[in-house]
């Protein structure tokens, strides 16, 4: 789950606002500590409500999506066998629950936009840093948002990746995601094989 969360870091926060359910879409970085499950940490504009007016102490969530694929019976062995198949939809999710913390120091800010950038620029050939765009600038930018953290305090998630059909229709169905070119495809398919090989998804 915390690969999951580092590899698609983009959260969907649910927070419960005055007007009720409220959902923000925040890229978030994940800390390891503290044990077990960490920390979430990020930013949101000054202008963003989500930053005051929510409920403290309730419970906030996190949802973190993974790659997703419709998965047509045309993939499936088993279609010309019996023709006891329909369609499904494969994914794979993570749900980090905690009590949202607004954090106004711009310290504090800028050592979250540091790690944030860092952690996503570091597969790029370039990597651009906060430090690379003029102090003066950046600093007039971190006066216009607000930090957030959710120390996680219950973790769950959520694999569905075939494993609930025979070794011959994880076949199709890997073979049938890698040439159709759908979004996710590849990585959807890479999960299958996971699961093939026995791999354990747990939820905590």
């Amino acid at each position: 789950m915390h690969q999951l969360i580092r590899e698609r870091p983009l959260a969907t926060l649910v927070t419960m606002s005055s007007p009720g359910l409220n959902a923000n879409h925040i890229p978030m970085h994940l800390v390891a500590a503290p044990a077990p499950f960490g920390t979430l940490r990020g930013h949101v504009a000054r202008s963003n409500p989500v930053w005051h007016d929510f409920q403290a102490g309730v419970e906030a969530l996190a949802i973190f999506h993974g790659p997703d694929a419709y998965i047509t019976p045309s993939w499936y062995a088993t279609k010309k066998e019996t023709g006891k198949v329909v369609p499904t939809w494969n994914y794979a999710v993570a749900h980090a629950y905690g009590t949202l913390r607004v954090i106004d120091d711009a310290s504090w800010i800028r050592a979250q936009l540091e790690a944030l950038t860092a952690h996503n620029e570091k597969r790029l050939p370039e990597p651009w840093a906060v430090s690379d765009a003029p102090r003066e600038f950046t600093e007039k930018l971190i006066g216009a948002i607000v930090g957030i953290e959710i120390v996680i305090t219950r973790l769950s998630g959520k694999w569905k990746i075939s494993q609930n059909q025979p070794p011959q229709n994880q076949a199709g169905v890997i073979e049938g995601l890698v040439n159709s070119g759908i979004a996710d495809a590849g990585a959807m398919a890479a999960l299958i094989k996971i699961g093939q090989g026995g791999r354990k998804i747990t939820t905590l």
